[in-house]
């Protein structure tokens, strides 16, 4: 994991299988791209086991190691103000599961020990005060600039002595039992406080009947209103950008997919957008859903729809009032025609995520290459699991090329100016591929004389840099192999304003305007070589366009009489809504409002 832009820390570790527990670790500095790794020997003469190390989203600079002594005893922090050039030893009596940097401030740090008890530094880690205990873990959240007025306010999900969960909050100068705030009248359930943007959710259950609550922008809590057929017996935060809820909700009658929601800006209201989205349980009641955010170019998502037994993909420009099946390429990778062509047959793809976090996962979009996007998938009227071709689209999922047979690990590097690509195998390895063209064309470099299995690929700084790293194996039994491949001197010169062009973002029927907006982007052209550098921005221009009928949503109760598409479409009363009728919490003598849809 890097820091700065030549910085490059590594940390390995050595775990033995019949104990249980990591026996020795080693941390490794390069502060030139990774030619040259020095290890660091924090404490000369003693086994120093390091279980973790924070890196400040605010300042790289700023690093905290926690480390652990052999016989597990006691636990140290490392810090360094310098990028791991040095460290200052800081004892402490606490056992560190994790720590959270605050997002705003660079000082400032909480601890979240292994029972459940949360302490606060606000000098980098030097001094610990205890802030509250039975805290459950990964259910404490910073303030959120610009929604919580005080910086210094915490969100706690804590256990109260009756056994129950609570949401409180409270500063962290002072948090005492006294000076906490209740936020939410009654218990919560375990785990359900969620802080996100503009938002906080939480749900209780009583007589096998949840409820979930939702607060806008630190108001209070309103249940959420989800139409009145639905009885959901799990619910999952996809995404709040934008001033609006994006929810998966699990029916009573559904096993293994999923109900994709959307909200009013207040998060109250939901409206259908698609049913029977595919889903996985994972270890420890982890749930993924088959929907992914495509990066860099907003509103923009993929999902993989379940139907007897049947998955295929779509696409929406516009978050979800719109899906499209994917367009497939006209030719193959050969430039034979594929003869795949709709409505029998379209391009779907694996939407899954990898377990290590060093390789891509099947689909690989980025903030830093908006429109580029890359998966493994297969053509035909349905996803096939065992194929894994690889596609790429350089206008955000219009057009597809296949560029692969087999599934590859990607990585962008400047901004997807090269992409790099690595065979997914269990086979030791000695090539990778890359391009300098959005997948167009692409060239093969020996990375190494001894084929290695690949472990991962890791890029430093985000994804500005043209520098990488190949780690892995020679064989099971071997040290880690490190191999630096760096694509600057395929490069003669930074990139100038000519050798940009602009795209305009249009949906699969060729509309400009999307979400409200005609959006362009700069990309590189494809007979420029040049580095496009640290302060390329892609977003070109936005310009507001007139509304047409497919930009308004219909009302909470309310549901379309036609396709989206069609300028005929109407939004008429769902059948359990009756929109004469007064709100619940409407008294006798009081006037109320009702929709026209």
């Amino acid at each position: 994991m890097g820091t700065s832009v030549r910085v490059i820390l590594i940390l390995t570790k050595y775990y033995h299988t019949d104990m249980g527990k990591v026996l020795e670790s080693s941390l490794w500095r390069s502060s030139d791209f990774g030619t040259l790794y020095t290890k660091l020997n924090l404490q000369p003469g003693i086994t120093t086991v390091i279980d973790n190390f924070y890196i400040c989203p605010t300042n790289k600079k700023k690093i905290i190691l926690v480390s652990s002594s052999h016989n597990d005893r006691d636990q140290s922090l490392f810090i360094s103000t310098d990028e791991g050039a040095t460290f200052q030893k800081q004892p402490i009596a606490f056992f560190v599961e994790t720590l959270l940097f605050h997002p705003k401030e660079e000082d400032k740090v909480l601890a979240y020990t292994k029972e459940g008890k949360v302490y606060v530094s606000i000098d980098l880690g030097k001094k610990w005060i205890l802030l509250q205990e039975r805290v459950s873990k990964d259910h404490i959240f910073w303030a959120v600039a610009g929604v919580d007025g005080d910086p210094d306010l915490v969100h706690m999900e804590i256990q109260d002595p009756s056994g129950g969960y609570r949401y409180i909050t409270c500063q962290i100068q002072n948090c005492s039992d006294k000076t906490m705030t209740v936020q939410f009248a009654g218990g919560t359930d375990r785990d359900s406080l969620t802080v996100q943007d503009d938002y906080i959710f939480l749900q209780t259950t009583s007589a096998n009947r949840t409820k979930y609550y939702v607060s806008y922008r630190r108001n209070g809590f309103v249940q959420m209103k989800l139409p009145k057929y639905a009885l959901p017996k799990d619910l999952q935060i996809i995404s709040t950008d934008e001033n609006q809820v994006f929810v998966a909700v699990q029916e009573w009658y559904q096993t293994d997919t999923y109900n994709l929601y959307q909200s009013d800006p207040q998060g109250v209201y939901y409206s259908i957008l698609l049913e029977n989205v595919r889903s996985t349980k994972q270890p420890e009641e982890n749930v993924l859903i088959d929907i992914l955010e495509v990066r860099g170019v907003k509103g923009v998502f993929l999902a993989n729809q379940k139907i007897d037994g049947k998955v295929t993909t779509l696409i929406t420009y516009n978050k979800g009032r719109d899906w499209d099946f994917l367009n497939p390429p006209d030719i193959d990778m050969n430039g034979k025609p594929t003869n795949c062509k709709p409505p029998d047959c379209y391009l779907h793809l694996h939407l899954r995520w990898a377990d290590n976090p060093y390789v891509s996962g099947t689909v690989h979009t980025k903030d830093t290459a908006p429109g580029l996007i890359m998966g493994a998938g297969n053509l035909g009227s349905q996803l096939v699991e065992y194929k894994e071709e690889m596609y790429i689209t350089s206008d955000c999922g219009k057009t597809w090329r296949q560029v692969f047979e087999e599934e590859h690990h990607i990585l962008y590097l400047d901004h997807g100016g090269v992409i790099v690509a690595i065979k997914d195998t269990s086979i030791p390895l000695k090539i990778l591929k890359f391009s300098i063209d959005e997948g167009q064309t692409w060239s093969t470099h020996n990375f190494t004389s001894t084929s290695v299995f690949v472990d991962g690929l890791l890029s430093e700084p985000g994804d500005e840099t043209l520098v990488m790293t190949v780690f892995g194996h020679i064989s099971y039994r071997s040290d880690w192999e490190l191999v630096k491949v760096d694509f600057r001197p395929s490069f003669p010169r930074e990139c100038s304003d000519d050798d940009y062009e602009s795209w305009e973002l249009t949906n699969l029927q060729g509309d400009r305007c999307i979400m409200g907006q005609q959006r362009s982007f700069r990309k590189r052209k494809i007979s420029s070589w040049c580095i496009k550098g640290r302060s390329f921005t892609s977003a070109l221009t936005s310009k507001v366009c007139e509304c047409v009928n497919s930009d308004f949503l219909c009302d909470y109760g309310f549901e379309r009489s036609a396709p989206l598409k069609s300028e005929s479409s109407k939004c008429f009363a769902d059948f359990w809504f009756n929109p004469e009728a007064p709100p619940e919490d409407c008294v006798l003598g009081q006037a109320y409002t009702s929709s026209t849809g």
